[in-house]
């Protein structure tokens, strides 16, 4: 793969990882229309590798924050460590079931077929991005009509419903995990929602 097209690749998911929106999405797509195969083994591993990279990087900016929120006593370490290990587990689990009842259900008959397989079909990853688009209209909506709401403290039942969110977008690209994790948190009441639900979406 010329080395352009990576550029090109790291360039999109580093734009659009910090925004509302899918940025594996936006990546598939491009790598559609550069004309590459986005389910190919080869494009599955670049996506993770650009994922890493935006990870670190989005851990080294917010660092001092999370450090203050989170590391100033271990009491608060350990409470947000609890909650994070809840919406984790709750996304793997949630997650893997979602991703083998798609294989097991609509690959049956389709040898040796994956949930990478979904990668190249845009028109799946469309009414993906709709979906999501719709859920963040309706958490602005819901925002704005509640002004009088006061700023509370994650929970274990919203760090769980977050997890939850999380794991039923993990198998299809176009359904931002950020956009529903923000949003998730926007319906759950949480005004501090930006620094604490995109700790969860990003680790």
């Amino acid at each position: 793969m010329p080395i352009l097209y990576i550029l090109i690749l790291a360039l999109i998911q580093g734009l659009a990882e910090l925004l509302p929106v899918s940025s594996s999405a936006h990546v598939v797509v491009a790598e559609k229309l550069l004309g590459l195969d986005p389910s190919s083994p080869a494009m599955t591993l670049l996506l993770v590798m650009l994922h890493t990279g935006t990870m670190f990087a989005v851990i080294v900016y917010f660092w001092s924050q999370w450090r203050d929120a989170y590391f100033q006593s271990m009491d608060a370490f350990k409470r947000f460590a609890g909650f994070l290990f809840l919406a984790t587990a709750l996304t793997g689990l949630i997650g893997e079931a979602v991703i083998k009842a798609i294989e097991k259900i609509f690959f049956r008959n389709v040898a040796h077929a994956e949930i990478e397989d979904l990668f190249g079909h845009l028109e799946l990853i469309a009414p993906a991005l709709a979906l999501v688009g719709i859920l963040i209209l309706i958490a602005g909506i819901v925002e704005k009509r509640n002004t009088k709401r006061e700023a509370n403290d994650l929970n274990a039942r919203q760090a769980g419903i977050i997890g939850a969110v999380q794991g039923l977008c993990l198998p299809f690209r176009g359904f931002s995990r950020s956009g529903a994790t923000i949003s998730t948190g926007m319906l759950l009441e949480r005004r501090k929602r930006g620094l604490k639900c995109s700790v969860l979406r990003w680790l």
